[in-house]
This record gives structure tokens, C-alpha cells and sequence, in this order.
């Protein structure tokens, strides 16, 4: 056969020959945590690929190497790389902390309370081998010198401690040598500034001769200046109260403490009724003397003109002041009395409930049965 007929069969059968392509993968995609060594691109099909888990991530299960197919597809990777986590911090003393993780990356911030100061880290980050880069740091309490003592007194301590040196918190309390009295605060303590705080005073204080009350009496006659602390007792007079302390006493300020006031007793101004006192009954022209003590009350009876019948209204004696209620003054035919106001001198009474029986209305025949405290009550 001639050379040029067998070159023509060679490219005709060249012509039909089928022709496989094989398509190449790219970079594989990776999952969460994965890595991939090398910076190769493109992989022909066949190429088998290694894969790890990045630093701070642990593979968990499945298979590492993956290849290329090809159709240019890799095969399915069933590596799992979990985030690697670092150990539970301990509790920060006389601090916080603040986290939200303790993984990968995940960082803690610290502060510590008033009064203490950070020794260490402020924040600490979980590092790829799952340690802390840092150790957890400390909170030492602020260190403060002895504290000041006042002239002419003394401190004494919550407990025993040696040195020249104290804490944040540690503390004692004042005292002054007697008769001098502590002005100030009688608690001292190391405070959050490295200072101890404001001592007191030692000082020499006397309240003036106390004086008398209305109506009233002093338990001592002797007129002289008092100390620190030392009390004068009162009482009042017959038939008046005593309102407020019985014993006053003298201030570190100098003055005396609040001293109580004698009140009067009240008249019980009607000039017709009946009372009923300490669970007795009896005319008022029969109640005599006629007065009650400050602080007592008395009832008095008005009338109900539509329902004909009596009903009681209360009224207290206030330091000689007795008002009679309106609705009996308006129904009666008899003016009350203006009651007038007595001294007298004995001993303070205890109260009682006074209750007084009212008048007659200005139509009524005075009968005692027509008396509100007599008819039906409603």
C-alpha cells in the first residue's frame, strides 16, 4: 500500500476514535474547624487528600482522606472536629468574673470588689490546647497603716493582729478616758482608700441646770451643771398628765434630751345629763369634782328627731380643752356651761372612758324619761 493511503487511514481512524475526558476537582470545601495542608489548587482525578482539624479543634470520628473522582467531585469527608475547651475557673474571692464560654478562643474578665485589688491577668483567653493563658489571678485586700487615735482615748481593736499594718475592713471601736465623752464616730475601720476613716473626739461635755415645767416638778432640787449621760426626773402636778418622757437626759451636744409637758384636766361643761363613769352612772350636779384628765374621753348623747332615739358622739379632753359635740349643743334647751380651767395639786389619775347623758330638746317636758340616754337607743 502506498504511504499516502495509509497516512489517510491513520487520520480517518483517528477521526472516529472516541475520546474519554476526565474532568479535575478544585480545593476542596472544608467544614468548621478543617484544614488542608499545601496551597494546591487543582487535583487530578485519583489525588487523595489528607485532612486535620485546625489547632484548638479535635477530631472526633470518620475518615480523614477524601479523593478526587472523576467527575471532578470529591468524596464525602466524615471528619468531625470538635472545639477543644479549657477546664472550669475557679470562684474569684472578693471579685467577679464575667464569661459566656469556656471554649476555643472564649475569653474571662475579672474585677475585684471595693476594697480589694486585682493581682494577676484581668482577662484570660482558652488557648488551642485547651489551657488558660493565664493563671486566675487574686483579689488582696487594700493594705491601710495603724489607725489614729484620739487625745485622751483609745481603740480597741475586733481582733488581735501584730505589725504596723492592716487590712481593708479590719476595724475597732473608740473609747475615751473617763468623765471625757467620745464626739464622733465611735467605729473606726481600714477603708477602700488605704486611709482609716475620721476619729472622734475626746471632750469634756456638761448640760446646764435643767429647768422646772409647767405645772410640774423636778424628783431633785439640786441646781447645778450635769455630765454626760446623767437624768432629771419630772412629774406634774394634781389632776394634770404628764405627756412625754418621765427622765431626761444630758446629750453629748450639751444640751438636754426633749422634757415633757404637764397637760390639764377638762370640765365637763353641761349642766344637765347623766355620766357614766368608771362603769357607774350618776347626775352630773353628782360628779364632783367635775372634771376628767387629758386624754380621757367622753360620749355624749344627741338625739334623732326622725327615728326618735338617742345615739352617742365621742369627744377628748386635749390639755384643758373639752368640745362639746354640735349636735348636742343644737338640740337642748339649757345652755352648756363654759367649763373653766383648774389647777389643782395631786397625782396623775389613770384615764377612763367618760360617757355623759344628754339634754332635752327645747319641745320636750323635762322628764328624765325623755332624756337620749333613756329612751331606745339607735
Amino acid at each position: 500500500m502506498a504511504p499516502s493511503l495509509s497516512l489517510l487511514l491513520i487520520c480517518l481512524l483517528a477521526l472516529y476514535t472516541p475520546v474519554t475526558s476526565k474532568k479535575e476537582c478544585g480545593r476542596p470545601s472544608l467544614g468548621d474547624g478543617m484544614d488542608l495542608e499545601g496551597l494546591q489548587r487543582v487535583y487530578s482525578p485519583g489525588d487523595a487528600v489528607l485532612l486535620s482539624c485546625k489547632r484548638g479543634y479535635t477530631p472526633t470520628s470518620g475518615s480523614r482522606t477524601i479523593i478526587c473522582t472523576a467527575s471532578g467531585q470529591w468524596t464525602k469527608s466524615r471528619l468531625k472536629c470538635s472545639t477543644k475547651s479549657c477546664s472550669f475557673p475557679e470562684t474569684l474571692d472578693h471579685g467577679d468574673m464575667e464569661l459566656v464560654d469556656i471554649v476555643y478562643q472564649s475569653t474571662i474578665n475579672y474585677t475585684c470588689h471595693e476594697g480589694y485589688i486585682l493581682q494577676g491577668a484581668s482577662t484570660i483567653e482558652c488557648l488551642y490546647d485547651g489551657q488558660w493563658s493565664d493563671p486566675p489571678p487574686k483579689c488582696t485586700p487594700v493594705i491601710c497603716g495603724l489607725p489614729p487615735i484620739p487625745k485622751y482615748g483609745k481603740i480597741v481593736y475586733d481582733t488581735k493582729f501584730t505589725g504596723n499594718m492592716t487590712v481593708f475592713g479590719f476595724g475597732g471601736t473608740y473609747e475615751c478616758l473617763p468623765p471625757l465623752v467620745l464626739i464622733g464616730n465611735e467605729r473606726g475601720s481600714c477603708s477602700a482608700n488605704g486611709d482609716w476613716t475620721e476619729p472622734p473626739e475626746c471632750k469634756m461635755v456638761t448640760c446646764s441646770a435643767p429647768t422646772d415645767i409647767n405645772n410640774g416638778f423636778m424628783t431633785i432640787h439640786d441646781k447645778r451643771e450635769y455630765g454626760f449621760k446623767e437624768t432629771v426626773r419630772y412629774g406634774c402636778n394634781v389632776d394634770y398628765v404628764l405627756d412625754g418622757p418621765v427622765e431626761i437626759e444630758c446629750l453629748k451636744t450639751g444640751d438636754w434630751s426633749i422634757k415633757p409637758a404637764c397637760r390639764a384636766p377638762c370640765e365637763v361643761g353641761i349642766t344637765r345629763g347623766r355620766i357614766l363613769y368608771n362603769e357607774r352612772t350618776f347626775w352630773i350636779k353628782d360628779f364632783k369634782p367635775n372634771k376628767i384628765l387629758h386624754a380621757e374621753v367622753i360620749s355624749v348623747y344627741c338625739m334623732n328627731k326622725e327615728k326618735k332615739c338617742g345615739y352617742a358622739v365621742s369627744t377628748q379632753c386635749i390639755d384643758g380643752k373639752l368640745k362639746i359635740p354640735e349636735c348636742f349643743e343644737g338640740v337642748f334647751f339649757f345652755l352648756l356651761a363654759i367649763f373653766s380651767l383648774k389647777k389643782i395639786t395631786t397625782l396623775p389619775l389613770s384615764l377612763n372612758d367618760v360617757w355623759v347623758f344628754s339634754f332635752l330638746e327645747p319641745s320636750d317636758t323635762l322628764d328624765d324619761n325623755s332624756l337620749p340616754a333613756e329612751i331606745a337607743q339607735c
